[in-house]
């Protein structure tokens, strides 16, 4: 996944967009030694899936995925929102069928 500070995010800082799709930021509200091992576990599981892949493990590259979501889950990025005003997730949705389509309309 591309990093965020290269693509527009919304307004309220929830979701940057690559390709028309909305993707979920991580939880600002992270401490930041807390936020960079999430982020070193990201990566060295990123890793652990090119390793097994190219070494044709499906065992490996399950637990490399599994390791891939724990760690967006840790950051926010997936499963339940950060946010706590009851606004729904639109996670990998299309900008153009949320409420943020006017927005992006105009950039």
């Amino acid at each position: 996944m591309p990093s965020p500070a290269n693509y527009p995010s919304t307004p309220d800082g929830r979701y940057f967009v690559v390709k028309d799709r909305l993707w979920r930021m991580s939880n600002p509200d992270l401490d930041p030694a807390q936020r960079q091992a999430l982020v070193n576990a990201l990566m060295q599981a990123r890793r652990q899936v090119g390793a097994a892949k190219k070494a044709a493990d499906p065992e490996a590259e399950r637990r490399a995925r599994a390791a891939v979501d724990d760690a967006k889950r840790g950051l926010g990025e997936r499963g339940p929102v950060w946010w706590n005003d009851g606004a729904p997730d639109f996670n990998r949705k299309l900008v153009a069928d949320t409420p943020y389509a006017d927005w992006y309309a105009t950039l």
